[in-house]
């Protein structure tokens, strides 16, 4: 694994300057709280139930396998929209298949999931069928000047944050961007399904965050370039824009629209100076690319930056307090990060996932 990938990948370059200072993030569970929001309600089909869970130590995967055990159900047949976080106190929706005989969700009843509501409803969940999630994070063991965390916290709030892909997407100890080097190497995949996905993954997002560090590095990250493809906030669609206009301006201030840098696979590079930038940093990587096209990877595009929403942020005792929610897929840590130097207890799983 080459040392610009652990540098991209892990410790990307930071868009608002140097840290306000160090901190420790999840001291506890309670530390790190996230909501799933979903974006619609159930709608009362008679096909599956809709369960929102509260997960202590737990993660999404073990969860939806207790689920399953409780409902009598296969694995299989549990959906859920996203990944999140097993040292956390995480409130996330799960569905399951609708029985006749409703499952006895006592034997749950262990300290670890905690059922809030179980609704009809007509779809298995999906992954990324969320808005996005809500977070509340405690901070401890940081000392910051009020005058300096308000102003970085508006500037957050105004500009956004980097949308990098987190450490925790390349696995643990960077064991995933390790199995992307020996698929480089050898051209062979690991064997079985979910295992070539966590190469597959691990891939993409590694030269997405490589080109964000470029445009990073570049000051354009929240910019739009000639030839950009848009994307539409908070919709897995964009349009091309070969010229910059004040209406795309205007737009990109407001927080409706954002750059875009690429998912690689099978397709085609933008054109224009955001294709020139995205070519010559991919350029390094083209085997990597050419890997991914050759296995039928589809290419997509993930937004360069992410707003928050209602960002808050307090001093309490010996910390800080934040609030704010996020589209789905997004990283809570990476807009930490953007504040504070982190020091963490526990090792923990994804924040967000798409």
């Amino acid at each position: 694994m080459s040392d610009h990938w652990a540098q991209d990948a892990l410790v990307p370059p930071r868009a608002h300057g140097e840290p306000l200072g160090t901190a420790v993030l999840k001291a506890v569970a309670e530390d790190f709280r996230v909501d799933e929001v979903l974006g619609f309600e159930p709608d009362g089909g008679v096909a599956h139930r809709l369960v929102l869970v509260e997960k202590k130590g737990v993660d999404t995967l073990h969860a939806a396998r207790l689920l399953a055990r409780a409902a009598q159900v296969p694995p299989r047949d549990v959906g859920f929209a996203g990944l999140k976080d097993r040292h956390a106190v995480a409130r996330q929706w799960f569905s399951l298949p609708m029985s006749r005989q409703a499952p006895d969700w006592s034997m749950l009843d262990d300290g670890r999931l905690r059922i809030c509501r179980d609704e009809p409803h007509s779809r298995k969940l999906r992954r990324g069928a969320l808005r996005g999630n809500r977070f509340h994070l405690r901070l401890r063991e940081c000392s910051v000047d009020p005058l300096q965390l308000a102003q970085r916290a508006a500037k957050i709030a105004e500009e956004g944050v980097p949308n990098y892909f987190g450490p925790q997407r390349f696995g643990r100890d960077a064991d995933n961007l390790r199995s992307v080097a020996a698929w480089l190497e050898s051209g062979e995949l690991p064997r079985g399904r979910e295992a070539r996905a966590f190469v597959y993954s691990a891939a993409r997002s590694l030269l997405f965050n490589r080109v964000l560090a470029a445009r990073v590095r570049a000051g354009t990250w929240a910019m739009l370039l000639p030839g950009e493809r848009v994307n539409l906030a908070g919709r897995n669609s964009w349009f091309v824009a070969d010229v910059i206009d004040a209406t795309l301006l205007e737009r990109l201030a407001r927080h409706d629209i954002h750059p875009t840098g690429p998912m690689p696979g099978r397709g085609e590079l933008p054109a224009g100076v955001a294709g020139e930038l995205e070519a010559r940093v991919l350029a390094a990587d083209a085997a990597l690319v050419q890997l991914l096209a050759q296995e039928g990877v589809e290419a997509s595009r993930r937004a360069l930056r992410v707003c928050p929403e209602d960002l808050a942020v307090a001093r309490v005792d010996d910390g800080v307090e934040l609030s704010f929610g996020l589209t789905s897929g997004s990283y809570a840590t990476m807009l930490v990060r953007e504040m504070f130097e982190t020091a963490t207890f526990a090792e923990g799983g994804d924040d967000a996932q798409d």
